[in-house]
């Protein structure tokens, strides 16, 4: 199976142009999975709710249908960040496209930083998804940094981690390493670059898009300021061995009534 990640700069606003760079790294991208940033058709710094609002889409609107045909076309899944409006409420989601018209959403559970005043927090347990045999969880940014998020998916069948960021420290990627041989599973982690200064904040996307495999290699990883799309080769049936040594399972070793709280 060849997955990938597309790092690109989306322009602060321009969901048209947006959507059009999306559908030209799908149809160009070579792979049967490619993961995209998030919040990649609005960009990120927003001023106010309002303008979040005036810049999200309902999950039925036509920029998704223009990314499901295209995704059909090449068979391809896609997976992008997007602010989600659901009535007078504002998510920051992806979503997932599967070349048989397959479509999930997850909507960001951990939020960051201004996201919090923007955003209302996901309450829904992550879903996993199955496609062509292989089971995809979705994941954003912030999420990273609670071990549960990217638990929850792997206990729930995940074989590849669909991640998808504005990333602005310096921790994740490595930190993903971890998350992948904690879980014995696959991590897309597609970044943006470049800085987008608004409303009195300016934030610096750390770039450095990867995939990194169940033991926690590095398959792929760009550069930090390269607007890049990177394909590599995986054996998802490798994210279904859990096993450390002959007699530990990372799964089967788990002793929750030990350190739940």
């Amino acid at each position: 199976m060849k997955v990938g990640v597309v790092q690109f700069e989306p322009v602060f606003g321009d969901v048209e142009r947006n959507v059009s760079r999306a559908v030209e790294r799908v149809r160009d991208g070579e792979a049967d999975l490619l993961v995209l940033p998030e919040l990649a058709l609005s960009g990120y710094v927003f001023e106010s709710r309002d303008e979040a609002m005036s810049l999200a889409q309902r999950v039925d609107q036509e920029e998704f249908d223009r990314l499901g045909s295209v995704a059909r076309e090449v068979g391809t899944s896609v997976v992008i960040g997007f602010a989600e409006r659901d009535g007078d409420r504002l998510y920051n989601s992806s979503m997932l496209l599967g070349p048989g018209g397959e479509r999930a959403v997850y909507r960001k559970v951990q939020l960051f930083c201004d996201e919090k005043s923007i955003f209302e927090a996901g309450d829904r347990v992550p879903d996993v998804v199955e496609i062509g045999g292989v089971r995809l969880g979705m994941m954003i940014c912030f999420d990273w940094i609670f071990p549960e998020v990217a638990r929850t998916l792997a206990l729930k069948g995940a074989d590849i981690l669909c991640h998808c960021t504005n990333l602005v420290l310096p921790y994740c990627q490595d930190a993903m390493v971890t998350r992948c041989l904690e879980n014995r599973v696959f991590a897309l982690t597609s970044n943006r670059i470049g800085t987008e200064a608004r409303a009195g904040s300016s934030y610096t996307f750390t770039g450095r898009s990867q995939v990194v495999g169940p033991r926690g290699d590095v398959m792929v990883r760009a550069r930090a300021d390269t607007e890049e799309t990177l394909v590599v080769e995986i054996d998802p049936e490798l994210a279904r061995d859990k096993s450390v040594t002959e007699v530990n399972d990372v799964f089967d070793d788990r002793r929750p009534e030990i350190y739940r709280l």
